[in-house]
């Protein structure tokens, strides 16, 4: 693993992206899908509507929370559909895209998304930068040295020491996170989108959520099994999220502050694709192919896997390193950088041989 990018020769790189901008553009890929959208669009909702119909079905029963952990596939398959509509991948409109996101995320999900949409821009345009991508920033995990150094706490210093281990268990709050994140976002409305109408919009949207959610699951359940119920569910949706971001940047190059790359370079370096066929590209939301999406973040879903031979290729011919690789390898190489970032805590407790 390394800190900083690798260097790359300086000759042409202001003309690299654009060339191959030229080249996806005139290949199509950068053309909207109404029709694949259309059916994406129809099977997601479908399925969400499903569940809860089964939920409505069995009723009062603790073969609910295997309703629950297939509610939170349901919620994460939402949620990229609503990621698209963020990319404005969907509609030639931005303001079709954004009724779509925001009616998906705040309503049918509970996720803020002008606060998303502000935090995710950010990533793509400075990733894993220490300073300026927020998916870096200082959390319950480290995720660069500086941060593991300076843990402020037992327990944050503990969770640092042995974040390999904990990070999957760890990412069964996630749901939650994100559900407190966007009320406390909406609430005091520090990101960009949080002007007025919007805003109203959005808080609203979020209780509107809140009562339907409970609403629903008391109507048809005991409190406790509810109870039961929000707990798998919340646990499944954040595992599912976290576990389909993992991949994507964890464990690679980190750019120090003040180390400037060009649009590509920053791009493909620090993004890594996980291999696969068309099962993946569906359980993981097309973002699989991490390096193209972060290139062409307007690209449509279906068309990714389509512009990765283009991108590769691009790559090679410039020598810059193209990472890919199985899902598996990919939370190894992951998991793999945490660890190491937990070493030299872990070192400090190690016993001294005299």
């Amino acid at each position: 693993m390394t800190s900083a990018p690798p260097t790359t020769p300086e000759t042409g790189r202001g003309s690299d992206y654009a060339s191959l901008c030229r080249t996806i553009r005139a290949a199509g890929l950068l053309d909207r899908r109404p029709l694949g959208y259309s059916v994406r669009t129809f099977l997601t909702l479908g399925f969400y509507a499903l569940t809860c119909v089964a939920i409505a079905r069995v009723g009062d029963s603790w073969f609910q929370l295997v309703l629950a952990g297939v509610l939170g596939v349901a919620f994460a398959q939402v949620a990229f559909l609503g990621h698209d509509g963020g990319h404005q991948q969907i509609f030639t409109s931005k303001r079709l895209n954004d009724i779509l996101g925001r009616t998906l995320g705040n309503v049918l999900i509970g996720l803020s998304y002008g606060w998303w949409v502000d935090t995710h821009n950010r990533h793509h345009a400075n990733p894993n930068h220490e300073e300026r991508d927020p998916d870096i920033g200082d959390s319950v995990l480290a995720f660069t040295r500086a941060q593991a150094a300076s843990r402020p706490g037992p327990v944050t210093t503990f969770i640092a020491k042995y974040q390999a281990w904990l990070f999957f268990p760890l990412l069964t709050l996630e749901g939650i996170s994100l559900h407190v994140d966007s009320v406390i976002a909406v609430r005091t409305g520090k990101y960009r989108s949080a002007r007025g109408g919007s805003r109203r919009f959005e808080g609203l949207a979020l209780a509107l959520h809140a009562v339907l959610y409970v609403g629903f699951l008391l109507l048809f359940m005991s409190p406790v099994v509810a109870v039961a119920f929000v707990g798998v569910h919340q646990a499944v949706w954040g595992f599912y999220m976290g576990c389909t971001f993992a991949p994507n940047h964890k464990g690679m190059a980190v750019v120090a502050p003040g180390e400037e790359l060009d649009f590509l370079r920053r791009q493909v370096l620090t993004s890594r694709n996980v291999r696969g066929h068309w099962l993946t590209d569906n359980a993981l939301g097309g973002l699989n192919y991490q390096i193209e999406h972060h290139l062409f973040p307007n690209m449509p879903r279906g068309s990714l896997r389509h512009a990765q031979p283009l991108v590769r290729a691009h790559c090679e011919r410039l020598g810059v390193p193209y990472c890919e690789t199985s899902l598996i390898g990919s939370y190894r190489q992951a998991m793999g950088y945490l660890n190491e970032l937990g070493a030299p805590l872990r070192a400090k407790d190690a016993p001294v041989l005299v």
